[in-house]
């Protein structure tokens, strides 16, 4: 008759239970993976996969009574961690739907606003396209294959303990917010420019000769250079979206 002991079951299961849910905590918060048409046991079954997977580069976990007051604090140590990982990863995100709307705003789309059901917000043509655009780029970059290896290293950084939030004090995810704002204007930048000089020849044109409509002929104009501008910038968009993503990741390693 096989028996088995208190130690020995908590041997097996907590090097296991605390990946897990930090992996899960991370899917459940992060772009693509944590939109609400992937259903939850699609991301319990990766957590569960990838928490296995790691076992080998993880360092040793400590063994804790799950009916404790430690254990508690652990699941709550690893939660903070996944979500604010995930929480990098969609300030990347919102970095790049910013420019978008910055773009829009310049073009004269903004009008052009609908509901988005996946984010349950108001957005606009621009904003929405950029955001497609940039879940294509960050699978094609192999961007969930960088925050994964950041989730395993993260156990180096910042051990399983019995202190939950050290890792806010260490990496203080508050100031991430700064990255929205800087990428997105680096994003944008090229063709805020580019529709700033349309606007300043089409001002030219309204002076020397007044007889024109220009507001016949102005929104055509600053709609077909946004658009030009747009696919002549969007291969460029990998460059600063991959170093702004490494930078935000390297609080993990």
């Amino acid at each position: 008759m096989l028996t088995f002991t208190e130690a020995e079951v908590l041997g097996w299961i907590v090097p296991l239970l605390w990946p897990f849910l930090r992996a899960l905590a991370l899917f459940s918060s992060m772009p693509v993976l944590g939109a609400r048409n992937v259903p939850m046991r699609v991301r319990v079954a990766l957590a569960a996969f990838i928490a296995f997977a790691a076992q080998a580069s993880l360092p040793p976990m400590p063994v804790v009574a799950l009916d404790s007051p430690l254990a508690i604090a652990l699941v709550v140590q690893q939660v903070v961690i996944g979500l604010s990982l995930g929480f990098a990863v969609r300030v990347l995100f919102a970095a790049v739907e910013f420019a978008g709307e910055l773009i829009g705003l310049q073009m004269g789309l903004n009008f052009a606003g609908f509901f988005d059901p996946v984010t349950a917000s108001q957005g606009t043509a621009t904003a929405r396209f950029f955001a497609t655009t940039v879940a294509w780029l960050f699978i094609v970059v192999n961007g969930h294959l960088l925050v994964i290896a950041a989730l395993a290293d993260s156990f180096t950084s910042f051990p399983v303990g019995p202190e939950p939030f050290a890792f806010v004090r260490a990496a203080l995810p508050h100031r991430w917010g700064a990255e929205i704002f800087g990428t997105g204007l680096w994003i944008a930048l090229p063709l805020i420019a580019m529709l700033l000089f349309a606007n300043l020849v089409l001002g030219m044109i309204s002076r020397v000769a007044a007889q024109i409509n220009i507001f016949a002929i102005g929104f055509p104009v600053t709609l077909g250079v946004g658009l030009i501008g747009m696919l002549l910038t969007l291969p460029l968009m990998q460059e600063p979206f991959t170093m702004a993503m490494e930078r935000l990741l390297a609080g993990f390693r």
